[in-house]
């Protein structure tokens, strides 16, 4: 059995290390509050603007709109969206194996590359053939997640529409956290770019529109806004979704923390009950020893 000095300093341990899980629990529920603010009056929006995105888009033809172009070069833009830091339960990890799973099903002839949003989807990509090397891509936009604003998320956009209408790539697609509520969180594939003319549904819009202004105007604008507006809401789902599950890991943890506290007071109560009794026993012994 271990000394009681041992078994204090257990105690010790466990109880500061329970102090530091309730702080981030609660640092982490705060947060949650604005992140799921910020994302469900964000989805109505991206919903309708995807949706006009998807009819406008339906009526024009590759050459009108570049963004529906099939440029068949085999390559294959990844964007995993992650955290900056850890004890988020599995929040990091299952975006990662997402991502593995589409470059082993989806990637096979292809040309694939990794552009992470988020330093531990970096850290792990980093190391293999995906993460991006020598191009006038970012080699990551971790900053995306540190401070969320949309300017900065517009500007990381560009430069994916940009390497698109280049035809680097034929296919861009995000992989992140859709946010359902704080213990939940969805791992979702989700196509960027060419632009899908279908519905979510899997119906092509038939409906004819009479455009005013004309439709390069409307090309030039509407179809950049939403695509934006998809990388912003992406990101601001896997933020809630990054808060919900930190906060479901810290309390988790803090339980374990008391439950482990309780079963050392136990341990610590019966090692000094012995540790008493002994030190009877052996007066007792002594004190019959004198006598004899």
């Amino acid at each position: 059995m271990p000394s009681l000095k041992e078994i204090r300093n257990r105690i010790n341990s466990v109880s500061s290390t329970m102090q530091i899980t309730s702080a981030m629990k609660m640092v982490s529920a705060a947060k949650l509050r604005r992140a799921q603010d910020a994302i469900l009056q964000l989805r109505p929006y991206a919903q309708k603007l995807k949706e006009i995105h998807q009819n406008i888009s339906a009526g024009l033809d590759a050459y009108e709109n570049p963004f529906s172009a099939n440029h068949s070069n085999n390559s294959v833009l990844i964007i995993p969206i992650t955290s900056n830091r850890g004890l988020a339960g599995p929040f990091n990890s299952n975006i990662i194996k997402k991502t593995k799973a589409f470059i082993e099903s989806e990637g096979k002839g292809k040309r694939i590359t990794v552009l992470p949003i988020g330093k531990k989807a970096y850290d792990y990509f980093r190391k293999t053939e995906y993460i991006i090397n020598g191009t006038d891509l970012p080699s990551h936009a971790n900053h995306l997640v540190d401070k969320t604003k949309f300017d900065d998320v517009a500007a990381f956009t560009e430069i994916l529409m940009n390497v698109f209408l280049n035809k680097q790539f034929e296919r861009i697609v995000i992989i992140y956290n859709q946010f359902k509520n704080p213990a939940v969180q969805i791992p979702v594939v989700e196509n960027f770019l060419p632009v899908n003319t279908a519905s979510d549904n899997g119906k092509t819009s038939k409906t004819e529109y009479d455009f005013e202004p004309q439709k390069e105007k409307i090309l030039s604008d509407l179809i950049p806004r939403s695509l934006k507006t998809q990388i912003y809401k992406a990101v601001l789902d896997s933020l809630a979704s990054e808060h919900g599950a930190r906060m479901t890991a810290m309390h988790k943890a803090t339980d374990n923390a008391k439950e482990l506290q309780r079963e050392l007071k136990i341990t610590y109560n019966k090692a000094r009950q012995a540790s008493i009794t002994k030190e009877i026993l052996e007066i007792v012994a002594g004190a019959e020893a004198l006598n004899s």
